[in-house]
């Protein structure tokens, strides 16, 4: 572990523990009354009704209304990249798999940064195969490709052994997850004037930036099967992955794993984690203007059912942990609850969700829209990984 992960590890546990100090809301008769943003209803009150109207008016404005108020900008404008092979493995795991470490170089005015994805592809699986890409921000132990340390993070021999590719980046190379040097990376080096706007790009968005450059691999490498792309992220890795799978259409499905607060909990509930207390925690995170939110949830235009609807008509995952109650699984279940009503109203899919929260370990998969809840903490597990496979599988007709 770098210097940097041991001290935002240390500003991590502190901030959790401050948190903690504090009067902390795990009682459901104290959550507050609320009501949530419309979906539908644009900001000038007409009602999006058809597929045109709510791609081209009200999906626009929400994007918009989250960069402004949550996120920040994505900048999508680069002068240059490109994808060199730093090394191939074709004989990986006994023969299996091929292991390929990829470098993903990114330039804009003279300057440039570079992205690490490894990858481990299955050879007996007819090209192009699914792709799982992980958003690791563990460190670098969590994507050996090696196999010489095998973490139920990132279980690759699984993935592959289920017809996947199992890919991997660590947010670092974007953004680091510290408060003193967040900025070093993509900020400075490509989007400077960024860091001069109250609604510019903070971490969060880095991160999802990179998830965008690594699909742009994707679609460039013809093992590899765009059409049937997963997107997963766990705890702020689940935050951006939502994020990034709202603005990417290329991203089949997208799973967000005990994601939470800015994630996919609503934050109008008040439960577990706030705005306040995560943005007073982890302050790099979201864009300068979310601050006017701490304490006031009911001010936003926005809340998190409505980044669950954007991923629309392309198909969802939310997953929670009983023990995670920081995370509020209730506010989780309850975002993709409301939000599944666009596939419905705007694409005519049919998504029966229950309206109460599911047992645990009893996974609810739809055809575009999945969940569970399972026991234990604040972890991505094998089990969390069997599901996500197992509602992909579904969705993409390997079944």
């Amino acid at each position: 572990m770098t210097q940097f992960r041991w001290i935002a590890l240390l500003i991590c546990l502190c901030s959790f523990q401050i948190a903690q100090g504090q009067e902390t809301n795990y009682d459901e008769s104290n959550v507050p009354d609320y009501t949530l943003p419309d979906l539908f209803t644009t900001s000038e009150g007409t009602l999006a009704e058809t597929t045109n109207e709510w791609e081209f008016n009200r999906r626009v404005e929400i994007i918009e209304l989250f960069e402004e108020h949550v996120y920040g900008q994505v900048p999508d404008h680069f002068d240059s990249i490109e994808f060199s092979t730093v090394s191939s493995n074709p004989e990986a795991l006994n023969g299996s798999v091929t292991a390929r470490q990829v470098q993903i170089t990114v330039g804009r005015k003279g300057k440039s940064i570079r992205i690490g994805l490894n990858l481990l592809i299955p050879n007996d699986v007819q090209s192009p195969v699914p792709v799982t890409v992980l958003i690791n921000h563990r460190g670098p132990e969590n994507m050996d490709i090696a196999r010489q340390v095998k973490k139920d993070f990132w279980p690759a021999e699984y993935i592959v052994k289920q017809g996947y590719a199992a890919a991997v980046f660590d947010v670092e190379d974007l953004s680091d997850d510290n408060p003193e040097t967040y900025d070093e990376d993509l900020l400075k080096t490509l989007y400077p004037e960024q860091l001069e706007k109250k609604s510019g790009m903070r971490t969060i968005s880095a991160w999802a930036w990179g998830a965008m450059r690594v699909m742009d691999y994707i679609v460039r490498a013809p093992e590899l099967d765009q059409e049937r792309s997963v997107l997963v992220g766990h705890s702020r890795g689940g935050k951006t992955a939502l994020w990034a799978g709202a603005q990417d259409f290329r991203w089949a499905v997208t799973v967000s794993n005990e994601s939470g607060a800015g994630g996919a909990a609503l934050s109008r509930r008040r439960f577990g984690e706030t705005v306040q207390r995560i943005n007073s925690g982890f302050p790099y995170w979201f864009t300068p203007n979310f601050n006017t939110y701490n304490d006031n949830e009911s001010a936003l235009p926005v809340d998190q059912h409505m980044l669950i609807a954007l991923i629309a008509p392309r198909a969802v995952y939310v997953a929670s942990a009983q023990e995670d109650q920081w995370a509020d699984p209730r506010g989780e279940y309850l975002s993709l609850f409301h939000g599944s009503r666009v596939y419905q109203q705007i694409y005519g899919i049919p998504i029966f969700l229950p309206p109460e929260l599911p047992d645990e370990n009893t996974p609810v998969h739809t055809s575009h829209a999945g969940y569970h809840i399972r026991k234990g903490e604040h972890d991505l597990t094998l089990y969390d990984w069997q599901q996500f496979l197992h509602f992909s599988n579904h969705y993409f007709g390997l079944e």
